[in-house]
Parts: structure tokens; C-alpha cells; sequence
């Protein structure tokens, strides 16, 4: 397997994931994530860290992504996270999809690259071209946002003491 196999392998689940989410529909996702390795093969990976092509082919997907919902090629409807979170309720799911449909392009990317696919604080700020501090403030804004569009529906189900999905999960590499 040549390294441009491994890399592809490695990150294509990832990419696709990510722009399924942010676009809405499988087959633009397909579509997307074979326009971003031909990008990625035509300027050839990097020679940097493996957290450094991580966060370049991301960037990748991000413009991709950005322009393809700029051109209208996508209705304007919620972001889909069935896999990503598994809620207590339909109604939740419902609001936790609309909530995040409404976030500003890059709150909606910094939270599903964090929370969706994973990456940690320096990737995303690379991919999405911010500082670290930048991440760490929009996600930290993005996931109050969210549990306060969400506040209504945890008290109508009573789990108003239980931690939103939304805020995610922490590790020592965010610190």
C-alpha cells in the first residue's frame, strides 16, 4: 500500500462523516469527499506532522463544504447527527439538529470537527484557519448556545441536571 493509499484510507470515513453533516445529504457527501482526495493527490500530502495533514485535508473539506453551501447547493435544513448523538427523545434529537442548523458556519464546524469527527483544539484551528484560543472560545460559546436552545426541552423531559450531549467530551488534549 503506498502512502497516498494509507492516507486516503486513513481519513476518508472522517471526511465524509464530517461533510455528510454539514451538507445534508449522502450523495453530496460522496461527491465532496472524491473532490477533496483529488485535490489532496493533485497537490500531494505534505510532508509535516500527522496532525498537520489531518488538519490540511480538513481544511480541504471545509472549503469544499463552504462553497458548496455558499452556491445553493444545499437546502437550508438542519445538520445530521444520528450517529453522533443518541438522544433520549425524538423531540430532542429534532431540537439538537435545529440548534445546530442555526449555529454561524464556523461555531456549526469548529462543534461537529470537535465533537463529530474528533479533532483536537490545533487541528481544527488549522483547518478552520483561527488561533487555538479562537477554538476554544467559539466552542465553549457554541456549546452554551446549545444548551440553552436545548434548556426548554431537557425541562419539559425533566433532565435539566444531566449533561447535554452537546457539550461533548473532554480530554487532556484540550487543556
Amino acid at each position: 500500500m503506498t502512502e497516498a493509499d494509507r492516507f486516503y484510507a486513513d481519513h476518508r470515513d472522517g471526511v465524509f462523516r464530517y461533510l455528510r453533516r454539514v451538507v445534508g445529504r449522502p450523495e453530496a457527501a460522496r461527491d465532496l469527499t472524491q473532490e477533496v482526495f483529488l485535490r489532496v493527490f493533485r497537490a500531494g500530502v505534505p510532508d509535516t506532522t500527522p496532525v498537520g495533514r489531518r488538519a490540511w485535508v480538513y481544511k480541504i473539506a471545509r472549503n469544499l463544504a463552504l462553497n458548496h453551501v455558499r452556491d445553493g447547493r444545499r437546502a437550508p435544513v438542519g445538520v445530521e447527527l444520528a450517529e453522533v448523538f443518541t438522544p433520549a427523545t425524538q423531540e430532542l434529537s429534532v431540537a439538537l439538529q435545529k440548534a445546530i442548523g442555526a449555529l454561524a458556519p464556523l461555531d456549526r464546524d469548529i462543534f461537529l470537527l470537535r465533537e463529530a469527527i474528533g479533532l483536537g483544539y490545533g487541528e481544527i484551528a488549522a483547518a478552520c484557519d483561527v488561533s487555538i484560543e479562537a477554538v476554544r472560545s467559539r466552542l465553549h460559546q457554541t456549546r452554551q448556545d446549545l444548551r440553552e436552545a436545548l434548556g426548554t426541552t431537557l425541562d419539559v423531559r425533566g433532565q435539566r441536571g444531566v449533561r447535554c450531549a452537546a457539550a461533548g467530551p473532554r480530554d487532556s488534549n484540550d487543556r
